[in-house]
């Protein structure tokens, strides 16, 4: 009886740990593989940009800093785009397009023609995000997009450690072949990713599907500023963006206190790294069971706003105290940090769906993406003024400035809802291909 039931609980946990077999498996294989050669660059392209290419930093920094304000602005039409021209077939061609985009790295060797590809990788990047969501929204029931966008970002973490151990390995070496070779990796990731695209099933632009008198209302065809009219939205997107100023806090302002003001040692931020990948990887999925709609939405990311301040408070702890201390310290701090990521992501991913019309979800995802680039652009400078230039102070002003978004969050949504039309949108079907 044993060996019959091993089998039956071994599958239970699979599942757990991956979505079912169809389109939502095939989305999180398109995840993983893209996921594998960005986990690469990112831990070698500085060192690429500087060392291969010959670019000062300053000139780096300012190049990828143009290129993402400038994916944040094309993010949103590219959406459209997807929208109003098919999702797969939209997402595809950006898959494409990224990949080229860093390919075009491998050849470049000024400034100018630097700042060109990088904005290119941005702008399809940032309309990549964009055309996945709508694709996702056309293949997934309402009910079933924050378990699998949860699927979606342990399958990415999963991904990103491979990649970044790759990565590794190349800054190891420490040759051009070797960084060459990394970006290569990329480009054919990106190439393997549209190819993965390819099997997912056609789904009717899904404005084809909604009536005219629905597509009149906030923020319509007709209505050139688009999802910017919408303001209960935008509202929603700016709240987010605050909260989203966690993400450079694990790669830039962590590392920058650990070295800066604790006595710990300098490999406690790679483990750090590690405890964050792998809590996400591991536990994304069951945090993310509990939000279904807009109300669980909103308590999950208040919740995540009380944890975020708790995790600066013990932050800010481990500086004055001993190495080994400090290292406790920082641990319980990374801990209290990743329960709050977890919990933000699946309340932002549930409340960007809800509040998108079905007509323009492409749209909608590609403004509300905008606020990890900006996050990602400001949150540089934002986490070295108040963690190194402030300590403790800083560190309190940051967690507080989380917990009032997080809890600004419930107007704003109640806002968002109260605006929209009383009746439930409709779903995207997916259509068969013979």
């Amino acid at each position: 009886m044993t060996n019959r039931v091993a089998p039956a609980a071994a599958l239970a946990k699979t599942s757990r740990l991956f979505p079912p077999a169809g389109p939502r498996r095939v989305l999180a294989l398109a995840q993983l593989s893209n996921s594998v050669g960005d986990g690469a660059y990112y831990v070698t392209s500085a060192l690429y940009f500087t060392h291969v290419v010959g670019l000062a930093p300053a000139r780096v920094g300012l190049g990828l800093t143009v290129a993402w304000a400038v994916g944040s602005v094309v993010g949103v039409p590219l959406g459209r785009l997807a929208d109003r021209r098919g999702a797969r077939g939209t997402a595809v061609l950006l898959a494409l397009a990224t990949s080229f985009a860093v390919a075009s790295f491998l050849v470049v060797r000024g400034f100018v023609p630097f700042v060109l590809a990088a904005c290119a990788y941005a702008s399809a990047q940032s309309g990549l995000a964009a055309a996945r969501q709508a694709l996702l929204a056309g293949l997934v029931s309402r009910e079933e997009r924050t378990g699998l966008l949860a699927h979606l970002q342990s399958t990415l973490n999963a991904g990103l450690a491979v990649g970044a151990g790759l990565g590794g390995l190349a800054l190891h070496l420490g040759t051009r072949a070797a960084y060459l070779g990394v970006f290569a990796l990329d480009a054919v990731s990106f190439l393997l990713c549209a190819a993965v695209l390819l099997r997912l099933p056609v789904v009717t632009p899904v404005h084809a599907r909604v009536g005219v008198g629905q597509r009149r209302g906030r923020g319509g065809r007709g209505d050139a500023l688009g999802v910017l009219r919408d303001r209960p939205y935008a509202l929603v997107t700016l709240l987010n963006t605050v909260l989203l100023l966690r993400m450079p806090l694990l790669s830039l302002g962590i590392p920058l206190w650990i070295a800066e003001r604790t006595e710990a040692p300098a490999w406690l931020v790679s483990a750090l790294f590690v405890l964050n990948t792998g809590a996400v990887m591991l536990f994304q999925v069951r945090m993310a069971r509990g939000v279904t709609g807009p109300a669980s939405a909103t308590r999950a990311v208040r919740r995540s706003g009380f944890v975020m301040l708790a995790s600066c408070a013990v932050f800010a702890l481990s500086g004055g105290v001993s190495s080994w201390v400090a290292v406790g310290v920082l641990i319980a701090g990374a801990v209290l940090q990743v329960v709050a990521e977890m919990q933000q992501s699946a309340g932002s991913w549930q409340l960007s769906f809800d509040l998108a019309p079905a007509d323009r979800v492409g749209e909608y995802q590609g403004f509300f993406g905008t606020g990890v680039t900006v996050a990602r652009t400001a949150g540089p400078l934002v986490l070295t003024a108040l963690l190194v230039g402030w300590g403790t102070p800083g560190w309190l002003l940051l967690g507080g400035l989380m917990l009032a978004a997080s809890c600004a969050m419930g107007p704003a949504v109640r806002w968002a809802t109260d605006s929209r039309p009383a009746a439930a949108p409709r779903v995207m079907r997916p259509v068969p291909v013979n």
